[in-house]
């Protein structure tokens, strides 16, 4: 089986989860900065076979009306179907796994300064958007 790989894209920094190749584990892979975001993704699926790649879809928690992040989101989903065709790119909804990666760190104990870590943040909701998806499956 094929990984499936999982983007919680940010305007300066992106959250990047994946499953092991039996599709049973999420896992937090990376933090990259966006502008690296597409030649980090080329070259990783490079080496490792993926099934799909899920992107969060960020909506505002009442309404599902849109978010400030949906236009740069679609922007990107565009560019990542276009360099890499054979590869599906599935929005999912991202409501809140912020809120759930800083609980998750709390809850984990984590010191002061690693709650502040923004990258560990992104990381880990790349990862709860991926088990949400895969629960959802």
């Amino acid at each position: 089986m094929a990984r499936i790989l999982a983007i919680d894209y940010g305007k300066k920094r992106t959250g990047l989860a994946v499953t092991d190749p039996s599709q049973i584990v999420p896992g937090a892979l990376a933090t990259v900065e966006t502008k690296e975001l597409l030649d980090f993704i080329k070259k990783y699926v490079s080496h490792e076979m993926v099934e799909c790649i899920v992107v969060g879809w960020p909506t505002q928690p009442h309404g599902g009306c849109p978010s400030e992040n949906l236009q740069r989101v679609q922007s990107f989903m565009g560019r990542l179907r276009k360099e890499l065709p054979q590869i599906p790119v599935v929005p999912y909804d991202e409501r809140y796994t912020s809120v759930l990666a800083h609980q998750t760190i709390l809850d984990a104990g984590l010191h002061r300064k690693a709650r502040q870590n923004k990258a560990l943040v992104d990381k880990i909701s790349a990862t709860i958007i991926l088990q949400s998806y895969m629960d959802f499956r």
